[in-house]
């Protein structure tokens, strides 16, 4: 193959790559975009002490430690007195854990542990048997094992190190499973999707493309219906055989085009400006220019010459010399329907930073050139 012939195929493969690269990157899958109704996880929380602290522990002002540790020994049948109880290795915390939706009894979860009181570490601590209630006060979960944190502190007074969050950590896998939760997803011959983003275009295509794939089955088993933007609603038919795990998967892996809406997402403490590709702008002209003011102090020492009369003395005179710069502006002109590439690049041509674009976005915003979303967060 000639040279020639060899780079034409090469542009012509290289085209082909860019265009599915394009296509794939407003296509998603439903499973990403998208959740069931009922398929999602429940919160548990629980109370628990952790024992075997190296003196880091709740001080004695921390009153409910004391109480919980004395309450734990008088069921163990030791009775001991709360007011002699001075102890610097417990710690109380509460524990939380997402239980997951299809888990069995059995199965196991990772737990979040969090001092309460005035411990300064839980490193070395062991977390005494502790039940997981959810909102309903059901024990769903117990937990028990040694607590990872993941940093550590050392030393003590002014002489001491930390390394990240010493009063939180980890238990992986220390949560045991003790009752179920049912997740009925497809009663009353009905499946509902939710879509994350709410918008109509994307809730209609969703609804379209699983149509498109029911369409294939003979009958049709389900009717896929847009209620709202955010909701889709799968009607199931009477010859629906009531495999929902197999049904659910087909639909999870449909492809579809997404839409969003133009926005604009300024964080102004960090600088960090997002911007999606569907931002437009009108005629605009755009004029950016910095004024610098910089008032300078220079201490400078005055001696007395040779031979000055008596009580003369060096002295500390200030010397303040101010400076005005202004950079040379420039103004650049944006045409109609312009993309945010091309705002892009004019913004760049003028020199302006990622702050001084915060300011320019909000002049063009109040200007009402630019059709588009100003989110500040």
């Amino acid at each position: 193959m000639k040279p020639i012939k060899q780079y034409t195929v090469i542009l012509v493969l290289c085209a082909i790559v860019i265009m599915l690269l394009s296509y794939a990157s407003h296509a998603a899958r439903i499973k990403d975009i998208a959740t069931i109704q009922g398929v999602r996880n429940n919160s548990l929380i629980g109370y628990g002490l952790v024992i075997g602290l190296n003196g880091t522990g709740d001080k004695t002002g921390t009153t409910f430690t004391v109480q919980t540790l004395t309450s734990m020994l008088n069921k163990m049948g030791i009775t001991v007195d709360p007011n002699a109880v001075k102890v610097k290795n417990v710690a109380a915390v509460m524990v939380t854990a997402d239980l997951p939706p299809f888990v069995k009894a059995g199965s196991s979860i990772d737990v979040v542990v969090s001092s309460m009181g005035d411990a300064t570490s839980l490193q070395g601590g062991t977390l005494l048997l502790t039940p997981l209630k959810g909102a309903d006060q059901e024990v769903y979960a117990v937990v028990q094992g040694s607590v990872s944190v993941g940093g550590f502190l050392g030393g003590s007074g002014g002489d001491s190190t930390q390394k990240n969050h010493p009063t939180a950590g980890r238990i992986s896998g220390g949560a045991l499973i003790e009752k179920e939760v049912s997740v009925p997803f497809a009663d009353n011959k009905e499946i509902t999707i939710l879509l994350r983003q709410q918008d109509f275009t994307t809730a209609l295509r969703v609804s379209q493309a699983i149509n498109g794939a029911l369409e294939t089955t003979q009958p049709a088993i389900a009717t896929a219906i847009p209620v709202d933007g955010g909701t889709v609603r799968l009607q199931l038919s009477e010859s629906y055989p009531g495999n929902g795990v197999e049904l659910l998967a087909m639909i999870e892996s449909l492809n579809i085009e997404i839409d969003f809406p133009a926005k604009i997402v300024v964080n102004e403490r960090t600088g960090t400006i997002v911007m999606g590709d569907r931002v437009k702008i009108s005629d605009v002209a755009i004029a950016h220019g910095n004024l610098t003011i910089r008032v300078q102090t220079d201490l400078q020492v005055s001696q007395p010459p040779p031979f000055s009369p008596e009580g003369s003395e060096t002295v500390v005179v200030p010397q303040r010399e101010t400076s005005v710069t202004e950079e040379d502006s420039k103004i650049v002109l944006m045409r109609g329907g312009t993309t945010i590439g091309d705002l892009i690049r004019g913004l760049n041509a003028i020199g302006v930073t990622p702050r001084d674009l915060i300011s320019v976005l909000q002049a063009i915003k109040a200007a009402g050139a630019l059709h588009a979303d100003l989110e500040m967060i």
